[in-house]
């Protein structure tokens, strides 16, 4: 009776699970469905039609050979991959002193930093869009790649993760000679891969589907990323459903990838398995 009571709970809950899944994956399926569908096909028709009547591919090949989209596609993962890189860096290099060392003001400083968190961007993107301006970086990579050099987010993220690395592996290190700087190259981000994996997860989804400050700052159609390229579909075509829903496709598709081939090493770390005693 129990088994039986046990297994009906288990199928219930599986049962909204799926829902729930199917529920959030319809926007996506309905994109990829209207990116599909031949210009024979009413978008607007009532009951509305999931399945494409006659697929085709079409509506990709309009919009890649129409606008640059093999540009845009390269300067979003330039500056994606490159604002990753940076944040990685700048946001482990403030997390380590933070968690490891001890100095006056650790904390407070830490606590001013997490504070930050609760700004919102529209408030410092006017005294950002100024000092962008005043050091030369408009209409350039490095301007979309300034305002996100690191965040407190990261910092806090990293932070923790340091904190939990064991003190054995810290003081073995350094009684092998290990200077600050290779202890936290060498020993102590090695230590925190899944941290470091998560972050770069969330920094290249922020900077992949950035919009607001690649339009403040540019200038360059050439310098265009997909979400300023997607946009200026509505324009071009006069709002063809069919072809934004291709060109949303296609600036979505590297991100989907980039999870699933990544989501495998966001795993806990056992960084005290070489620790016994």
């Amino acid at each position: 009776m129990n088994i039986q009571k046990s297994n009906r709970q288990i199928f219930i809950i599986y049962g909204l699970l799926t829902a729930i899944a199917l529920l959030t994956l319809f926007p996506l399926l309905w994109l990829i469905s209207t990116a599909l569908k031949s210009p024979t096909e009413n978008l607007l028709q009532s009951p509305p039609q999931l399945l494409p009547l006659k697929p085709t591919l079409n509506n990709f090949t309009r919009v890649w050979q129409s606008l640059p989209f093999g540009q845009y596609l390269y300067n979003s993962i330039f500056v994606s991959f490159l604002t990753v890189i940076l944040n990685l860096l700048f946001c482990s290099l403030a997390a380590y002193p933070l968690a490891r060392l001890s100095f006056v003001g650790r904390n407070g400083i830490f606590i001013a930093i997490v504070s930050t968190i609760m700004i919102p961007f529209q408030i410092v993107m006017i005294p950002l869009y100024i000092l962008t301006v005043q050091l030369g970086l408009t209409n350039s990579y490095l301007g979309m790649i300034f305002p996100s050099l690191a965040s407190a987010f990261g910092i806090f993220l990293l932070r923790q993760a340091f904190m939990g690395v064991p003190k054995e592996i810290e003081e073995a290190a350094r009684m092998d000679g290990s200077s600050e700087l290779g202890l936290w190259w060498f020993v102590m981000l090695p230590a925190i891969k899944p941290a470091l994996i998560t972050l770069a997860i969330f920094v290249f989804i922020g900077a992949w589907s950035d919009f607001l400050w690649p339009l403040i700052v540019i200038q360059d159609e050439s310098l265009y990323t997909l979400p300023l390229g997607v946009a200026k579909l509505a324009g071009t075509f006069s709002l063809d459903w069919r072809l934004v829903a291709a060109g949303s496709v296609i600036s979505i598709a590297p991100v989907l990838l980039l999870f699933l081939f990544l989501q495998r090493f966001i795993v806990p770390t056992d960084t005290g398995s070489g620790v016994k005693g």
